[in-house]
């Protein structure tokens, strides 16, 4: 019974503290002051030791709150979501946001939350065409009272922005008018209707942000187990030997809990407990449930796994002040969507539901980041996406070539050619269809709806591939469906002299980004590339062609924070490759990116996600000293 009763304490701290993370507990978080940003090695997503000690968090099951729930009504009032929000202004175009001018001077803070939310997916110049209209509350600083704006209509679908308590009345004639605002009173905070912010200082990064400062020793030797906030703003700790009952105030004489700094810095501790606005009455909770004995029967594995996803959870939520900004317009739109718009998988496994667009599915095996979790493998079929440009010339060899492996489904030309459309194509076993392009680089990762298949090769009209080159890369994707795979590879590097990222396409032994002429990728990536980039980053590729196949590597690297895939490539198709098609005789090298190209786009990412890599996966028995007859892919040996 005491085991049964510690197993189902183990499991509601885990699954409230979660919740209360995601869904409420961002005034709980104080934003730690990143360093300048500087080249360093890239962190990955964090990798379980055991998946089983977190299927509270990631199980793909439903979980209590991923059902459907009745609006709850706000404290003190009648208001609730279903009367207070007209969901029928978003069931268009999703959740779009007007913003509107700041009524004076504003803050750095302000400024860089206006810059998240005009260069995201929901921002809109029409307040008619909107689904939420944003007032940045202004109050704090001037310390006056914000005036209404003239469409407030009592507030109804309105969200009013506070970095810090207003010195308003709490009234404000809020009225319907939501508010996401940093350290919310418990009074005031409407559960379910008004969102909490973490408090965010102005030196908090726009974009990127600083990783989390997780190291592999869990506990740490010497540090407290246990730190609960007391009455007067004080902590009181206790460590692995303490008594179950050190709050007891029948164990006051034990030796373990000591008293530490004040509240204005965490203690250094294993587990922090934040009791709220009643930490008398907390305690005593926490004193009946015995949590210290508890914690202190967790293995130093299953501690690990919950820093691990403290880490995923500042990375994808809390780093920067865009991702806050965005998680709170995430959380809205769930809520006008349903909860199942992003299931509790999605928020709580890398990437993380600012990854995972609802737009595009909310089935977790519908994206290429589940298949490992979910013991599911992407369908054995992929479609080829060939762009044809401005010089290209109908790739009749390509389509044959491609049409002849076992795993294609369908053939897409995008004709992006101001020459007319030939009237006819050559034969294939497999459906050919061809799309009249918008002559911008852009369009050759737009979502076509065209596409059937989760697997997308992309080519264009110069790549030159085997069969059996592209049979082995499709296999080799299908176990890595959410990175690319590809057979010709760049690389970047920090060049001191110049002070920035420079970029070669030169053969090494290191390499980080792989040329989208010829890759497999999941077709995921069209959106996000599409709907989740700046326009200005799909502006410059447009502009500067060459940058495409960078601006591609940066997304996919920065979702999954993994390297692409290098497979084998016939050698003088690779030497072949770096030529353009100029004329009968002379072919003019590949003009390599500019190199502001690349400090562009890493400077709107605001960190670089690029990883490098030295491995080339092969077919067994590649170029081993045994019969061509043993061997799968032949020809891939052929000179």
């Amino acid at each position: 019974m005491q085991s049964w009763r510690r197993k189902s304490l183990w499991l509601a701290l885990s699954a409230s503290w979660l919740l209360l993370v995601l869904l409420g507990g961002f005034s709980l978080l104080r934003l730690a002051l990143p360093p300048r940003p500087r080249p360093r090695a890239p962190q990955g997503w964090p990798r379980w030791l055991d998946a089983d000690l977190l299927q509270s968090f990631s199980q793909s099951g439903e979980l209590p709150e991923d059902a459907a729930q009745p609006p709850r009504a706000p404290h003190g009032g009648s208001c609730n979501w279903g009367s207070c929000f007209d969901t029928s202004k978003c069931r268009g175009d999703g959740l779009k946001v007007f913003v509107y001018p700041a009524a004076g001077p504003i803050s750095e803070t302000h400024r860089k939350i206006l810059a998240s939310i005009e260069g995201s997916r929901f921002h809109t110049l029409s307040p008619a065409g909107a689904c939420l209209l944003l007032l940045l509350s202004l109050d704090a600083q001037t310390g006056e009272c914000s005036s209404m704006p003239l469409q407030w209509n009592r507030g109804r679908n309105h969200l009013v922005l506070r970095l810090h308590p207003a010195p308003c009345p709490r009234t404000f004639q809020l009225g319907q008018a939501m508010v996401a605002e940093a350290s919310p009173t418990v009074d005031s905070f409407r559960a379910g209707f008004d969102v909490a912010l973490p408090f965010l200082p102005e030196a908090h990064p726009l974009r990127g942000g600083a990783p989390g400062q997780l190291r592999q020793h869990s506990p740490q030797p010497g540090v407290a187990l246990l730190a609960l906030e007391e009455e007067r703003g004080g902590w009181r700790t206790a460590g692995t030997n303490s008594s179950a009952c050190p709050w007891d105030g029948r164990c006051e004489q034990d030796p373990g809990p000591g008293q530490t700094q004040r509240w204005e810095m965490l203690p250094n501790a294993t587990f922090c407990l934040i009791s709220g606005h009643h930490p008398q009455a907390a305690s005593r909770f926490l004193q009946a449930l015995q949590v210290l004995a508890a914690l202190q029967e967790m293995s130093p594995a299953q501690v690990l796994a919950l820093r691990q996803q403290t880490q995923f959870l500042w990375d994808a939520y809390f780093s920067s002040v865009e991702k806050v900004i965005h998680t709170t317009l995430e959380v809205i739109q769930d809520r006008i969507f349903g909860t199942s718009a992003h299931p509790s998988l999605l928020w709580n496994s890398p990437p993380g539901a600012l990854m995972a667009l609802s737009t595009f599915s909310t089935s977790p095996q519908d994206f290429p980041f589940y298949h490992l979790q979910q013991g599911s493998r992407p369908e054995g079929r992929f479609s080829a996406l060939i762009w044809v440009g401005a010089s290209g010339q109908p790739p009749l060899k390509l389509i044959q070539a491609v049409a002849g492996s076992q795993h294609c489904a369908q053939i897409l030309v995008l004709w992006s050619n101001e020459r007319p459309l030939p009237s006819r194509w050559t034969e294939t076993a497999v459906p050919l269809t061809v799309i009249d392009g918008c002559r911008k680089v852009s369009d050759r990762f737009f979502p076509y709806s065209t596409i059937r298949t989760d697997a997308i090769l992309s080519l264009d009209a110069r790549s030159s591939l085997s069969t059996s080159e592209v049979d082995f890369a499709f296999v080799v994707w299908q176990s890595f469906p959410e990175r690319m795979v590809g057979f010709l590879t760049s690389s970047h590097f920090w060049d001191e002299a110049h002070g920035g990222w420079g970029y070669t396409a030169k053969r090494t032994n290191e390499f980080s980004m792989v040329l989208t002429m010829a890759a497999f990728y999941h077709r995921y990536y069209h959106t996000l590339f599409t709907h989740s980039l700046p326009k200005a980053l799909r502006t410059l590729a447009d502009e500067a062609p060459t940058c495409v196949d960078v601006l591609m590597n940066f997304l996919v690297a920065a979702v999954t924070k993994l390297p692409p895939i290098k497979v084998p490539y016939a050698k003088q198709r690779q030497e072949a490759a770096s030529l353009v098609p100029g004329g009968p005789e002379t072919r003019p090298k590949l003009q390599a990116p500019d190199p502001n190209c690349i400090n562009q786009i890493a400077a709107a990412f605001g960190h670089m996600p690029l990883r490098s890599s030295r491995l080339r996966l092969d077919p067994v028995l590649f170029k081993d000293p045994v019969s061509v007859q043993r061997k799968k892919y032949r020809s891939l040996e052929k000179p």
